[in-house]
């Protein structure tokens, strides 16, 4: 039978849904996160365990997982609203830059103090940084969060997606300058500028298009138009080497602050997303390789706890500095502990630019990836049942 199964695609992509009804029904009981149900789902399921979804149909589904992706994305620059930001001012900004830094700072200095090599330490702790998004939102929406504190979360993990970018793009400098002397150093350090300035403009492009045609369709027409406009941010982010999270979090942003049909635009969207996310998270779940755990060691160890530290402490630390309510500044440290998709890409980066230290890196970010993306979605529900904005 599981020969069958994994001799057509069809009966994966099948699997693939029943996995995640199955197991968020199984989760649900244990009072955890759908998402967790969907990650474990997947981890069985995946071509690392049992090979019911095999490794060629997670790489050939992996436009599916992208899309999805955008889709969180634009969800998440829908909560840019001018008009929060004039009421919370530079809150969510403060927060995103200190808990990506210290995050950074808190790895790189206990790396460093058990005398790892200098090039190796940068370029681990620089990925540290990077938060996952879409495991927050998912629970956010599950939960129907609501509240100061899951507002400030939704544009500290949009936001975050650019300091991290920053963050490693300056190690990235440093790094490549240290190795070639010949290198243009001012050049690398503005070239993570330079990729979220065009990501801002794609984005602000497309948002002000679909704002302008959004108004002449109806509800029916509506859901594949803003499609084929994520699609082509999809598209334009490989072109011009921008950020496609940031590209589509800014594409949201513009139409929800530009369109009056915003609102009525999102509800149809979050009706029929569902099981995007799903296919999503489960296919995220198969991509966890669990033999990686093995092989971390000491860094690994460092890596997971130091980062987690600096993200609360920076978090926590960013809060008081810009005058945030003491929930969001005692709760929304522990809600930025997920970490995926952009870690894993920029470990593909580090591991080109320090190919000595490539494959140390990237089992430690797969395997911080895998202990993250399993307990993060938890802690995040019980912090903001903690909050009071999640209720049972």
């Amino acid at each position: 039978m599981l020969e069958i199964i994994r001799n057509s695609i069809l009966l994966q992509c099948a699997s693939i849904f029943v996995c995640g009804i199955v197991f968020a029904k199984i989760v649900k009981f244990i009072k955890l996160p759908a998402v967790t149900g969907y990650l474990v789902g997947g981890l069985l399921l995946g071509p690392y365990l049992l090979n019911v979804i095999t490794s060629d149909t997670v790489d050939t589904l992996a436009i599916f997982s992208n899309i999805a992706l955008a889709f969180i994305a634009f969800s998440i620059g829908s909560e840019f609203k001018i008009d929060y930001f004039k009421k919370v001012g530079i809150t969510p900004i403060v927060i995103a830059c200190l808990e990506s830094l210290f995050a950074v700072l808190f790895v790189l200095a206990v790396l460093l103090l058990f005398q790892n090599e200098f090039k190796f330490s940068l370029m681990l702790s620089a990925i540290a940084a990077a938060t996952a998004p879409a495991a927050t939102i998912m629970v956010i929406k599950q939960y129907r969060a609501k509240g100061p504190v899951t507002k400030t979360l939704l544009s500290v993990v949009a936001i975050d997606d650019a300091t991290a970018l920053i963050l490693f793009g300056f190690s990235l400098a440093i790094v490549n300058s240290m190795s070639n002397s010949s290198s243009n150093l001012i050049g690398m350090l503005l070239s993570p500028f330079v990729d979220l300035l065009f990501s801002f403009i794609i984005g602000s492009i497309l948002g002000l298009v679909l704002s302008y045609l959004i108004r002449y369709y109806l509800d029916d027409l509506r859901v594949p138009l803003i499609l084929a406009t994520i699609l082509i941010a999809l598209g334009l982010s490989e072109v011009f080497n921008a950020s496609n999270l940031m590209v589509c979090m800014i594409l949201g942003a513009v139409f929800c602050n530009l369109s009056n049909e915003a609102d009525k635009t999102m509800n149809i969207i979050d009706s029929i997303t569902p099981s995007l996310f799903m296919m999503f998270f489960v296919l995220s779940g198969a991509e966890l390789n669990i033999n990686v755990l093995p092989t971390i060691g000491s860094v690994g160890i460092i890596y997971v706890v130091m980062r987690v530290i600096g993200k609360c402490v920076g978090a926590f630390t960013g809060a008081k500095l810009s005058h945030a309510s003491a929930d969001v500044s005692k709760y929304i440290g522990p809600c930025l502990v997920p970490q995926a998709g952009v870690a894993i890409g920029l470990s593909l980066v580090a591991q080109n630019s320090v190919p000595e230290f490539g494959s140390t890196i990237r089992a430690v970010i797969l395997c911080a990836t895998l202990i993250y993306e399993l307990v993060g979605p938890f802690i995040t529900k019980k912090t903001l049942m903690m909050a009071k904005e999640i209720k049972e």
